[in-house]
């Protein structure tokens, strides 16, 4: 069992920049992949970004590549995801989940996730 909560969410302007955190309970963090994905009102949940175990291996959406950054840090069950040159229609509420292997994008293999935080841009 993997109890995870988000943290860092609020709200910011255009161009702006969050980092985004999760922190996972538990003594088995590091073996899971973990991801972040976002729900926009009236939108179904999608994939944003994605990291392997030990944190080699990354993910992620073609509209947050080259903005977003991915990273983990074991020894502190938590797991980050960095946001520049933030925009529009990044608002959404961000989720992480935890996988046992690695498809990064694929929802239905992540069997944990977190409560979500709430992540609003203003133009």
């Amino acid at each position: 069992q993997v109890q995870l909560v988000e943290s860092g969410g609020g709200l910011v302007q255009a161009g702006g920049s969050l980092r985004l955190s999760c922190a996972a309970s538990g003594r088995t963090f590091s073996s899971y992949t973990m991801g972040w994905f976002r729900q926009a009102p009236g939108k179904e949940r999608e994939f944003v970004a994605a990291i392997g175990r030990m944190g080699g291996i990354t993910n992620y959406a073609d509209s947050v590549k080259g903005r977003f950054t991915i990273s983990r840090d074991n020894a502190k069950n938590t797991v980050y995801l960095q946001m520049n040159s933030l925009k529009p229609e990044d608002t959404a509420v961000y989720y992480c989940a935890a996988s046992g292997d690695f498809a990064p994008g694929a929802r239905g293999r992540y069997a944990y996730w977190g409560q979500g935080t709430q992540v609003t841009v203003s133009s």
